[in-house]
């Protein structure tokens, strides 16, 4: 079979999984029709979808004048920066790898996917560049357009308008309260490090599974949350005027009164998970349900650790703990922990074998296509996934992150 040339489009900020739910690559030229024209219809206004169709217009010309060639649109990540262009970088080692091209026309939408060009020309030879422009937008209403767009997202809003506002009202209150620029900057030291580490990203993933609904029995377990909170903060108010009238020192004060309310927190949390993972069941996602299992065995596991530390910082009433007590409850709550997460990942694979999850597509946490699922393999604890090419692999049943229309499963790519 003669060697193609790769008709190549890069949607670096893969708003086709995040606008019209399609997953990347887009290989082929049935899949990427569908795929722009989901896209166009999830937003019109994209020009990602511009860029296929003007992808899958070279390929025709090129098919009608006898060349080999293949159509093939990249996705890399909302984050944009490396997140984006390891994806893009996985994904055309693959593509080169099956389909074993001579060189590329890259079809791009604008200057952000040009930034990839040299991850392109590494591993491939650049024939022709292609940026495609919406023909009725000129320069500087193109530019307007676009800011105003951008404003609209909001991942950009949050950085050129949330960023900004906050810091202003972190200043504002701090000079009210005459605390000075000082906590100004360890707060947004901070956030900054937790920023660099995708911790405020996991945060929010979490925060938004926790939806409130009348509709679902969770609301219950909510409404309890709450008034458990409202109690904790009671009593940690209670605590610290305790403390502040014994005088005591700054870490011992924090212990004190992280002591006295992190178990009943604990309880609020508890009830929140229960009812999610009713939620679930009644839903029949009993896989789903396993994953409020293992963040409640987590919540645990820490509430445990945190209560006999503060304790030991404290120490202040009895039972009196000490540097070894607390070294041993360490090392019980990480063994704890690891035979909590092997119980649980035990059943999360009992579970999968049960559904039979054989035909579902298998995409990665990114939104990338991996494949087909053909296969679970229970003795060895393995989904075999068939890729686009009809090649096998297979993946640990560890890795899968939640089971619907489509198998999510935590990839490299």
């Amino acid at each position: 079979m003669k060697r193609p040339i790769l008709v190549l489009c890069i949607d670096r900020d893969n708003d086709l999984f995040e606008k019209a739910k399609v997953s990347g690559p887009l290989i082929g030229r049935e899949r990427n029709l569908q795929g722009a024209m989901a896209l166009a219809l999830a937003d019109p206004e994209d020009p990602d979808s511009n860029a296929i169709f003007y992808a899958v217009k070279i390929y025709d010309q090129m098919r009608r004048d006898g060349d080999s060639t293949e159509v093939v649109t990249l996705t890399g990540d909302k984050a944009l920066g490396m997140k984006a262009d390891r994806s893009v970088s996985a994904q055309l080692d693959k593509i080169v790898t099956e389909l074993n091209p001579t060189s590329c026309v890259l079809v791009s939408d604008g200057a952000s996917d040009e930034e990839i060009l040299p991850i392109i020309k590494s591993r491939l030879k650049v024939d022709s560049t292609k940026i495609v422009f919406i023909k009725q937008a000129k320069e500087l209403e193109k530019t307007y357009f676009v800011l105003l767009e951008k404003l609209r997202d909001p991942y950009f809003a949050r950085i050129i308008i949330g960023i900004p506002a906050i810091l202003i009202l972190l200043f504002s209150l701090s000079s009210y309260f005459g605390f000075g620029w000082q906590p100004v900057g360890l707060i947004v030291g901070v956030y900054l490090l937790l920023r660099i580490f995708g911790v405020d990203e996991l945060a929010i993933g979490i925060i938004k599974d926790f939806r409130f609904s009348f509709e679902r029995t969770s609301w219950i377990g909510y409404v309890g949350a709450v008034a458990i909170f409202a109690i904790a903060l009671f009593i940690g108010y209670q605590t610290a005027q305790k403390a502040v009238s014994l005088n005591l020192s700054p870490e011992k004060f924090v212990s004190l009164v992280v002591g006295s309310i992190v178990w009943i927190a604990l309880m609020g949390l508890l009830m929140i998970m229960a009812g999610k993972a009713i939620d679930a069941v009644m839903e029949r996602k009993k896989y789903a349900a396993t994953k409020y299992l293992l963040y409640s065995s987590a919540a645990v596991v820490t509430t445990i650790v945190i209560l006999v530390g503060s304790m030991w910082v404290a120490n202040l009433n009895e039972p009196y703990v000490d540097f070894g007590m607390f070294l041993l409850t360490v090392a019980a709550c990480v063994a704890l922990g690891y035979i909590a997460t092997w119980a649980i990942n035990w059943y999360r694979k009992e579970i999968l074998v049960d559904m039979k999850i054989e035909g579902k597509e298998a995409i990665s946490e990114r939104g990338t296509y991996l494949g087909r699922i053909v296969g679970v393999d229970a003795r060895k604890g393995r989904l075999i996934i068939q890729t686009v090419f009809e090649k096998k692999y297979s993946m640990p049943v560890t890795a899968v992150v939640s089971v619907e229309d489509n198998v999510v499963v935590k990839s490299t790519d």
